[in-house]
């Protein structure tokens, strides 16, 4: 059976419901010091936020070694009804301190690392790899089924091509679809040409961030090439104005509407509501959502929110 690997198992890709594709309820880096996600109470308070604004699945962004909380995932899982898909790879260079152990790894062994867990289980805790794996409360392992990398802006550090390279060689033998993160859509279609070159197809890969440089004719290009376009700017007004997100989404979803995914990134505990601060997850589904639809449709929104992630989302192998 094609399946989605979520925190408590494997699940039928046609019953995910409404994706949100990139959230984090647990990160801590160095690059975000006063707003850490690693609260479980908190984060499963503003994971039911998200679930009551009309979300029934959500991806966990966060990656290996950056706060990552396997076990805690599944129990907001378990705790709220929202179906949590997790994430292994390893983010852009910048989020991992110098003195960071993966820095000194080769691709084999990262990706034997997100490898192992998309297949075998997540650690229970990241500073032990090799240690005891995370477990449901059913007891069983906790297995992501997201691998992600990232890059700076029009940069790919030999740190973050030896993460690509070790993403692909987990996705060949996981089937895991590939996250990649990007600085204002930088080094886009190097990215995905570097992937292909190691065996992804464009079509498995999600460009986060995407809509940062509100380029309609970037972004077809990248859809031409089968690559799903990482929406999730929104509630930014100093960067993009929602406004401007909605006419690039308009301009882009005749020629590429299958190829479109929405989230909200917020990641900072200053901007969630259990945390002390706002918009929150919520907002996605509360504010914007609903001025898509009364622009673009209510089918074409579905196709963002349901089938484009539910086909993203599914193992190929």
């Amino acid at each position: 059976m094609s399946a989605v690997r979520t925190v408590l198992g494997d699940v039928d890709p046609a019953s995910l419901g409404r994706v949100n594709y990139h959230e984090h309820l647990f990160q801590v880096s160095p690059l975000l010091v006063g707003d850490e996600l690693d609260d479980e109470d908190a984060s499963g308070a503003e994971a039911a936020l998200l679930k009551a604004s009309g979300f029934e699945a959500m991806v966990d962004a966060t990656p290996f070694g950056v706060g990552r909380d396997a076990a805690g995932l599944a129990r907001i899982s378990a705790a709220t009804g929202l179906s949590v898909v997790a994430t292994t790879g390893r983010h852009r260079e910048a989020h991992y301190a110098a003195d960071h152990p993966t820095r000194q790894w080769d691709s084999p062994r990262l990706a034997a690392l997100f490898t192992a867990d998309v297949l075998e289980g997540m650690p229970a805790d990241d500073a032990a790899p090799e240690g005891a794996r995370a477990l449901t409360d059913a007891g069983d392992p906790v297995r992501a089924g997201m691998l992600k990398g990232g890059i700076d802006y029009w940069r790919i550090s030999d740190f973050e091509r030896t993460t690509l390279d070790a993403l692909a060689q987990a996705h060949r033998a996981t089937g895991a679809p590939v996250m990649v993160h990007l600085e204002f859509c930088t080094a886009s279609h190097e990215v995905l040409d570097l992937l292909e070159t190691a065996g992804v197809a464009s079509d498995r890969v999600v460009l986060a961030h995407a809509d940062r440089d509100p380029d309609a004719g970037l972004h077809l290009s990248l859809a031409e090439r089968g690559a799903y376009l990482g929406y999730d700017g929104f509630a930014r007004p100093r960067t993009h104005s929602d406004a401007r997100l909605l006419e690039l989404t308009a301009a882009v979803v005749a020629s590429a509407g299958d190829r479109i995914v929405l989230g909200g990134d917020v990641a900072r505990s200053t901007r969630y509501i259990a945390y002390g601060g706002m918009p929150g997850l919520a907002y996605l589904g509360e504010r914007y959502v609903p001025r898509l639809r009364s622009l673009i449709g209510d089918d074409a929104v579905d196709r963002m929110l349901v089938d484009n992630p539910a086909r993203l989302l599914t193992l190929s192998a």
